[in-house]
This record gives C-alpha cells, sequence and structure tokens, in this order.
C-alpha cells in the first residue's frame, strides 16, 4: 500500500483544511464520536461488502477500517448486480457500549446491525420494519426518557409517497417498532418544500432536532426542525444552502461534537461521474437556539481544523499489491460474492476466475466485477494483467463503469493468441463494441492505464511490451442513478459448459496528477 497522495485528503498541512475531505463518492454519510474516534457510514447500494466504516480522530484525515455488512439481505435479491437499490442512507450510533447502524432498503424495509467493536464480528441483518419505499431510517436512544424512537422518510418510486417523514417508538433493544408510525414532517405543508429526505435525529438543549435535506440531490438544501416532543409539531428552518458558492446541494450528513465541545456537520454534494463527495463544515448554536452551519449557512471552501491531536495525513486506501492473493477492503463486488470468483494462491498478485456469464458482452450486468471508487483528483491508474485461461472469447480488464462502461484489457482468440482489446458500450446500447482495434499480445501480458483528467475525461492506454500507447477516444464516465462511476477489475468468459481458467493481476495504482 502507498502513502497517502495528494488530493485524497483536505488536509493542507498548515492547520487547516480544504474541501471535500472524502475525494470520491462516500454518499450520504453519518457519523458518530466514540471517546476520542469519529467513525463514518455511508450508502452502498448493492455492492458486497456493505456499509463502509471508516475511521478518524481529526474529521478530516480518514481511513477505511472495515464494512459491517458483509452480504447483502435478501441475499437472493442480490445475486446480480442491483447498482441503484439496497443499502441507503445508513445512520451509525453507539448505545449501551454497541455500535449500531439502521438503514432502509427501497424494496424491502429497514434493518439494522449492531457490534461491540467496530472492525466486529456485525450482527446479521435483522429486518426492524418490512415495507416498500422505507428508506433513510435513523434510531434515537432518549436517555433522559428511556425510550427509543426511529424516524424514516419515503421513496415515490416504491410507496407512492415522499416529501414527509414518519415517526415510530422502538423498543430499547432496536429489533422492533412498537406503533404504526406517525407524520413528524409533512413538507407539502410547507411553501418550497420538497424531497424532504434522509433524517438524523438527536437530542440537544431539551428539543428533539431533525436534521434533514430537501430540494433534490443536485439542487437542494439542510433543513433542521426541532420540537420540544417527539412527535411534534416542529418547527423548521434552512440551515445550510448554497448560496453565491460553487458548492451545489449542500446537505445530508451528520453532526458530530469533539470531546471540548466544538460541533460539526459532514454532508455531501454531488459531483457527477465522481459521485457524493463528502464536506466538512463548522457548527454552532446561535443566540435563538437554532444550528448555523458553515459560515452563517453557506459551505466553506477552507476552514481551520477541528481544534483535535494532530494526526498523520491519511485518506482511504486505494493502491492494492494483492499481497498473499488477498485484495484490500477498499474493494466491493457489484452483488453478493459466490466462492470461487477470486482464487487463493501462495504468492502475490489477484487471481480472478474467468466466470462463464450469458452476460460477459455487458459488463453492467456482470456480479463478478470487483470495484472501487473513481477519485475525484485528477489520476492515472495502473493496472498489471497476465491471461492465463486458454479458452476462447475468456477477457480480462480495467474499467470505467457507470451508466456508460468503457474497459480494456486482453482477450483469448479462436486461434489461441492473446490480443489487447478495448471496448465499450453507450448509456442506451444493451452490448459492448470495439473502441479500437485489437492489436497482438504476444506474451499474454500488458500493463493497462487510464489517464482521468478534470470532468471525469478517461483516456485509456496500454503497454504491451513496446511502450505504453493510446488506445480509442476519450471516454467521459458517467454515474450510475444514485451512485458515482466505479473502477473495475474483471475477468469472464462467454457461457460453456467448461471452466475457462483464470487471469492474474500484478498490481493496481492511483497516482494524482
Amino acid at each position: 500500500m502507498s502513502a497517502p497522495l495528494p488530493g485524497r485528503t483536505g488536509d493542507l498541512g498548515d492547520g487547516t483544511y480544504r474541501n471535500p475531505v472524502l475525494a470520491a463518492d462516500w454518499s450520504d454519510p453519518d457519523v458518530v464520536r466514540v471517546g476520542d474516534d469519529f467513525y463514518l457510514t455511508a450508502s452502498s447500494f448493492g455492492r458486497a461488502p456493505g456499509l463502509p466504516l471508516l475511521h478518524s480522530r481529526d474529521l478530516v484525515n480518514w481511513t477505511l477500517v472495515g464494512h459491517a455488512l458483509e452480504r447483502l439481505e435478501p441475499a437472493e435479491s442480490f445475486a446480480s448486480p442491483r447498482h441503484d437499490c439496497g443499502v441507503w442512507a445508513p445512520s451509525i450510533r453507539h448505545h449501551e457500549g454497541r455500535f449500531w447502524i439502521f438503514w432502509g432498503d427501497p424494496d424491502h424495509g429497514i434493518f439494522q446491525v449492531n457490534s461491540r467493536d467496530i472492525r466486529g464480528p456485525w450482527s446479521t441483518p435483522h429486518l426492524v420494519k418490512a415495507g416498500k419505499g422505507l428508506i433513510d431510517a435513523c434510531p434515537l436512544w432518549d436517555e433522559e426518557r428511556g425510550e427509543a424512537y426511529l424516524v424514516h422518510a419515503w421513496a415515490k418510486s416504491r410507496s407512492g409517497v415522499k416529501n414527509r417523514l414518519t415517526g415510530h417508538r422502538m423498543s430499547p433493544d432496536g429489533r422492533e417498532l412498537l406503533d404504526e408510525g406517525r407524520v413528524l414532517v409533512d413538507a407539502d405543508r410547507l411553501p418550497g418544500w420538497f424531497t424532504l429526505e434522509g433524517p438524523k435525529v438527536y437530542r440537544h438543549d431539551g428539543w428533539f432536532w431533525i436534521l434533514a435535506p430537501a430540494g433534490g440531490v443536485e439542487t437542494g438544501w439542510q433543513g433542521a426542525f426541532r420540537s420540544r416532543a417527539f412527535h411534534g409539531p416542529y418547527e423548521e428552518r434552512i440551515v445550510l444552502e448554497q448560496g453565491d458558492t460553487g458548492v451545489n446541494g449542500p446537505h445530508q450528513g451528520g453532526w458530530v461534537r469533539t470531546p471540548s465541545g466544538d460541533d460539526w456537520f459532514l454532508h455531501f454534494q454531488q459531483r457527477g461521474a465522481y459521485g457524493r463527495v463528502v464536506h466538512l463544515q463548522p457548527l454552532r448554536w446561535g443566540a435563538d437556539g437554532w444550528p448555523v452551519i458553515g459560515d452563517d449557512g453557506a459551505p466553506v471552501a477552507v476552514h481551520k481544523k477541528p481544534d483535535l491531536p494532530a494526526q498523520p495525513l491519511s485518506a482511504p486506501a486505494t493502491d492494492d499489491d494483492f499481497p498473499g492473493g488477498r485484495h484490500g477492503r477498499q474493494w466491493q463486488w457489484s452483488a453478493n460474492p459466490r466462492e470461487g470468483w477470486a482464487t487463493s494462491h501462495g504468492s502475490d498478485g489477484l487471481r480472478l476466475t474467468c466466470v462463464r456469464s450469458t452476460e460477459a458482452h455487458d459488463l453492467r450486468r456482470l456480479p463478478h466485477v470487483l470495484t472501487q471508487r473513481l477519485p475525484l483528483a485528477p489520476c492515472a491508474v495502473d493496472v498489471g494483467l497476465r491471461l492465463d485461461s486458454t479458452a476462447a472469447e475468456a477477457r480480462a480488464g480495467l474499467a470505467v463503469l457507470g451508466d456508460a462502461f468503457n474497459w480494456i484489457g486482453l482477450e483469448r482468440g479462436d486461434d489461441g493468441t492473446v490480443r489487447l482489446v478495448h471496448r465499450f458500450a453507450e448509456s442506451v446500447a444493451e452490448r459492448e463494441r470495439d473502441a479500437e482495434y485489437p492489436r497482438p499480445a504476444p506474451d499474454g501480458t500488458a500493463r493497462l492505464r487510464i489517464d482521468i483528467a478534470a470532468g471525469a475525461r478517461c483516456r485509456f492506454s496500454a503497454d504491451t511490451g513496446d511502450g505504453f500507447r493510446p488506445s480509442g477516444q476519450v471516454f467521459a464516465a458517467t454515474p450510475w442513478r444514485w451512485v458515482g462511476a466505479l473502477l473495475g477489475l474483471f475477468a469472464t468468459a462467454p457461457a460453456g459448459p467448461n471452466g475457462a481458467g483464470t487471469a492474474l493481476f500484478t498490481h493496481f495504482r492511483i497516482t494524482t496528477h
């Protein structure tokens, strides 16, 4: 693993930071403090493992320490890619010595997992409330009253309902809801408010607080609601919006307090193919008792770091040498993994099985693609590949995946030779086609490279023994419906009766420009 790269951490090294502090798609973040440690989780949608777990001691430098969800449930629903389904907007809390994460799956209901240790083991997912369109769930244990509650939003695509927040009384063990739920905030009754979602519920200064975004992912704002009683009525106020800054749609995140009593708010900004990057805003409580986020309600670009002990520069890992044949925790499969997709061996390098599939012509439909997030900073991605499979049309490569995709790699021809191929598919296309004419790869090896410029414009190249040569046209990466574009490694082959062998990835590197 390499040292942190420029552009990947917001720490400027002089006691200040620049947003975003997480410069990749850590969508819908929520945060909790336990002692001197801060922990963050984010949406993972249909990828596995899910529920990423990040750790920091200064809210600026973060590392990825694991995942709380090894496999999505119900397992049969996530045997194939469902890129915009699964884990939506989780909430992380710490109560009675345990970490708790609740989330809504729009097709199945509200789930929770819990653990005494952030690194696990985590409990198996427990379905707290079944139903369609139940999303963005957040629990609250009210220490003053000894009661527990849960708030969630609604997805209109599944339920026909949106723009409202529903609250329940919950059993203290977090396993069941004790009533049918009541609408706490109906934003259809609030002039100008729409798409209210993503609630985070807290107790502060004698009030129940719900921090919730509205106005849409790319254009919205952050709202705050308060009431003396959990079931309302709630007053509302906009506490963070774009103003005259370049930070569109600044909203949806979590409030956290440092040991010294300073308050901060972590939220996302939608950045197209890069997904939802994470910003850190100062938060203070005004004389009227309402939160004031950022610079009097507008997001800050550069700010003094939290008054916390200095920490080493760090950012979630990207590079991988695959020691002992294992991939790092930064990787996620496109669906629940199956045994045999990656084969263990005694040396370094990732050995992927060329899984036979009727969908080999479309990477968007393959569950056995190993993915990680596209970095926001301009960079170069470098991968070493050897195709060991002798099966005709077996292929392996490096991809940029989204609603459209583009990949470069090696393929075994019908005549037994290996060739370098470069293929793509537009968002409306049902199968890939060549982006460049194939060329020989006589040793069955290649170094693959993607140079990613501003605007997620990707230039592909490869070295098959005679130096790097560019391939095809510049490809503008595209997001999925709710997810940023992904970098992917894969090995596959057309459907057939016998095994198709393996491919070996020797390294994966990202170097920022």
